[in-house]
C-alpha cells in the first residue's frame, strides 16, 4: 500500500510582498502540487510519474526549489489571509438642479465597480461577486456566482472577463466560468484590461504587470505613483494611470514611451483610437494624445472624477463624480449639461447608441436616455418614470467549475462540437486541439481547475485569436 506525504510551505512578506503558500502532496507515483494566495484554496497540478521513487525526486525538487526562494514550512491556517484592498469611496447627495431621464435601474444589492455594454447584453458586478447580464429593454438574463468582489468587467472581442478580489480573472463567455488568469499572490488588482489574449493589471503598489493568455507572467514596471486605477491598453501601448498621472509603456515591455502628470491621482481611464482619458481626484477629466502624451482637453467637474466615458470617436465626453452627478462635453471641453443620476455615484459607466449606463455606490446598473430630446426635457423637469426591474423567479445561474466532477461527462462527440486534449510539455499541463481543421500547434485557454493529464474534452467551438491560441465558447463537457 502507498503511502501519502504533504509538505506545506508558505512565503509571506512585510510591507504587502508575497503572501503565498505552496503544498506538494505524494501518493504513489502522483505528485500534487497546490499553490495559491495564503487562505484560499489556490489551484492545483497533478503529474504522474513512472514509479514511486521518481515521483518523491520530483517533489523533493519542487520543495528545494521554493524552500531556495524563501519559503518555509508552516501549518496551514496559522496565519490569516491578507486583506484584499476594496475601494473605498464616499458618495454626497448631487448638487444639481435636475435629475437625468432614467429608464430603467436594476438593484443588485452592493456596490457596483464592474460595468460592460455591448450590441445584445448589459453586463454589471459587484462586490459580492454577482455578474448580472440584461438586455437592453432591462430584463435580467443570467446570473454569475463568482467566488470574490468583482473590480472590473472588461472585453476582448466578444469575450467577457471578470477580474476578482480572489486575484483572480474568470471569463464569462459561456455557461461555465472559468479563471483564465491567476494573478500573482503578491499583487492587489485595481483594474485591467485584455487586448488580444494579453492581460494587464494595474495593483494597489501602483504596478503594472503583463500576462499572456497561457496565463504566464511577461513582464512588469514599477509605476512612477501608487494607487494605480487605470489600466488601458491597445496595439501601440499600455496606458498605466496611478496617483503621478498617466505613463505609456511598449507592449513588449521594452520601456517607457511617455509620462504626463495629470491634475491630481487618475482615479478611472477611458480610452479612444487616438485618445486616453483620465479622470482624477481634481475634478476633472484629461484628454492625452496616445501618441506622446500631450494634453489635449480638460474637462471640469464639481467634485472628484470616479468614472468617464465617451461616445465613438470622442465627439462627446462623459463623467461621473462623487456627488452622484453625471455631465457630458462637447469635444472641446464645453460643459454642456450635469444632472443628477438620481441615485449614489458612478463608479463606472459607458455609452451606447444614445443611452448612457451607469454603475453606482448603491449598487445599481442604471440606464439613462442620454438623447438630446431627452436631455433637453428633462433639464426642463421632464423625466420619465424609471422602471425597478426585478429578478425573475427561475434565473439561470452559473458558477465556476472547481473540479473535474463538476463537468458534464458525455461518451461521444455531439456533431459539429471540439475535442481538444490535455498534454504534459515541459512541466505544464496544455490543452491542444484533436478535431481536424485546426492549427495543431496552437493551444487553447482552457480552465485549469479541470485539466487532467491525457483528458479529453468537448467544447460547442474554438475561435481563434491573435497571438496564435484558441478560445472556448460554449459549454464544456468531458469526453469518457
Amino acid at each position: 500500500m502507498s503511502t501519502t506525504s504533504t509538505t506545506y510551505l508558505e512565503l509571506s512578506q512585510d510591507g504587502g510582498g508575497a503572501h503565498k503558500f505552496y503544498e506538494v502532496t505524494v501518493a504513489g507515483q502522483v505528485v500534487s502540487v497546490r499553490y495559491g494566495r495564503i487562505g484560499a484554496a489556490g489551484q492545483t497540478q497533478t503529474s504522474t510519474f513512472a514509479t514511486p521513487q521518481k515521483a518523491q525526486a520530483a517533489a523533493a525538487k519542487k520543495v528545494g526549489e521554493k524552500v531556495r526562494k524563501g519559503y518555509a514550512p508552516a501549518v496551514p491556517g496559522q496565519r490569516a489571509p491578507r486583506a484584499v484592498t476594496r475601494r473605498q469611496v464616499s458618495s454626497a447627495p448631487s448638487t444639481a438642479r435636475a435629475v437625468a431621464p432614467v429608464l430603467w435601474r436594476f438593484r443588485t444589492g452592493s456596490a457596483a465597480f464592474g460595468i460592460h455594454v455591448d450590441a445584445d447584453r448589459c453586463w454589471v458586478g459587484n462586490q459580492s461577486g454577482d455578474v448580472y447580464t440584461l438586455d437592453h429593454a432591462g430584463e435580467v438574463l443570467a446570473r454569475y456566482s463568482l467566488p470574490d468582489g468583482v473590480k472590473c468587467l472588461v472585453a476582448d472581442d466578444f469575450w467577457i472577463y471578470a477580474g476578482c478580489d480572489d486575484g483572480r480573472v474568470y471569463d464569462l463567455s459561456s455557461k461555465l466560468p472559468f479563471a483564465a488568469y491567476d494573478i500573482a499572490a503578491d499583487v492587489d488588482i485595481f483594474w485591467l484590461d485584455i487586448h488580444e489574449g494579453v492581460l494587464n493589471v494595474a495593483d494597489r503598489g501602483g504596478r503594472l504587470t503583463v500576462i499572456d493568455h497561457e496565463d504566464e507572467h511577461q513582464w512588469s514596471r514599477g509605476g512612477r505613483g501608487e494607487h494605480a486605477w487605470m489600466v488601458r491598453a491597445d496595439d501601440r501601448a499600455v496606458y498605466h494611470g496611478h496617483s503621478s498621472g498617466v505613463t505609456a509603456y511598449a507592449p513588449d515591455g521594452g520601456g517607457e514611451l511617455w509620462h504626463t502628470r495629470t491634475r491630481g491621482a487618475v482615479l478611472f481611464g477611458w480610452q479612444e483610437s487616438d485618445a486616453v482619458y483620465a479622470g482624477t481626484g481634481q475634478r476633472v477629466v484629461q484628454r492625452l494624445s496616445k501618441t506622446d502624451g500631450a494634453l489635449e482637453a480638460t474637462y471640469a467637474c464639481d467634485s472628484a472624477v470616479y468614472s468617464c466615458a465617451t461616445s465613438p470617436g470622442g465627439r462627446f465626453v462623459f463623467a461621473g463624480d462623487a456627488a452622484s452627478s453625471v455631465y457630458c462635453f462637447d469635444r472641446d471641453g464645453t460643459r454642456l449639461w450635469k444632472l443628477g443620476t438620481g441615485g449614489g455615484s458612478a463608479l463606472s459607466m459607458q455609452y451606447h447608441e444614445d443611452r448612457l449606463y451607469l454603475v453606482t455606490t448603491d449598487g445599481s446598473l442604471v440606464c439613462v436616455d442620454a438623447s438630446e430630446a431627452a436631455i433637453t426635457a428633462a433639464q426642463q423637469g421632464t423625466v420619465p418614470v424609471a422602471r425597478d426591474v426585478k429578478l425573475a423567479a427561475a434565473l439561470p445561474t452559473y458558477a465556476p467549475a472547481t473540479a473535474v466532477a463538476s463537468v458534464t461527462t458525455v461518451t461521444a462527440a455531439p456533431a459539429g462540437a471540439v475535442v481538444v486534449e490535455c498534454v504534459q510539455e515541459g512541466g505544464r499541463m496544455r490543452v491542444h486541439v484533436v478535431s481536424d481543421g485546426y492549427e495543431r500547434a496552437w493551444r487553447v485557454q482552457f480552465p485549469r481547475a479541470i485539466r487532467e493529464p491525457g483528458a479529453r474534452y468537448v467544447v460547442d467551438a474554438l475561435h481563434p485569436a491573435s497571438g496564435g491560441f484558441y478560445r472556448v465558447r460554449g459549454d464544456i463537457r468531458r469526453l469518457l
